[in-house]
């Protein structure tokens, strides 16, 4: 299964909000920012964050997002469900397949489907930042300086190399 570049951004947002200090706020900008996303899409994916109960939002002066619970308790598995649109696999439904009343196609994609999130749910968001400060590093987050563009943060997550 490949994620879809929503997910992939989804779950890069949480890890950059678990790394960030204790009460330290962000913003959509920010993020958006950082990944260099549009911030039209960074505002659907966090919106969708917020809906799911994995980030909180302060409105008005002086507020910003982060997590709304901890990364210990957020399983990735779930995450991907969540931001993803399309777990079934395949659509048959959609398709006048004559094969579609005898084929098992479909109930072995789901299979492997189901295989994948009950793997990706072993992890916690906690698993992926276990390290905070090379994570931090990578991401240039300290007390002081929220952010810095750097090129390493437009690489997709499975091929990120915190040796980099």
């Amino acid at each position: 299964m490949r994620i879809t570049s929503f997910t992939d951004y989804g779950l890069r947002v949480l890890m950059y909000l678990a790394c960030l200090p204790e009460g330290q706020l962000s913003s959509i900008g920010e993020v958006s920012e950082l990944y260099s996303a549009s911030r039209n899409h960074m505002t659907k994916i966090i919106g969708q964050l917020r809906k799911s109960g994995y980030i909180e939002a302060q409105r008005g002066k002086g507020g910003g997002i982060r997590l709304a619970i901890s990364p210990a308790k957020i399983l990735i598995g779930y995450v991907i469900k969540e931001l993803e649109f399309h777990n079934d696999g395949v659509d048959c439904k959609s398709t006048s397949c004559s094969l579609l009343p005898f084929c098992k196609l479909k109930g072995a994609i789901s299979q492997a489907m189901d295989s994948f999130f009950a793997t990706m749910n072993e992890y916690t968001l906690a698993d992926f930042v276990k390290d905070k400060s090379v994570v931090s590093h990578i991401l240039h987050i300290s007390n002081t300086q929220k952010y810095i563009n750097s090129p390493i943060l437009n690489k997709p997550l499975s091929t990120l190399n915190v040796n980099e």
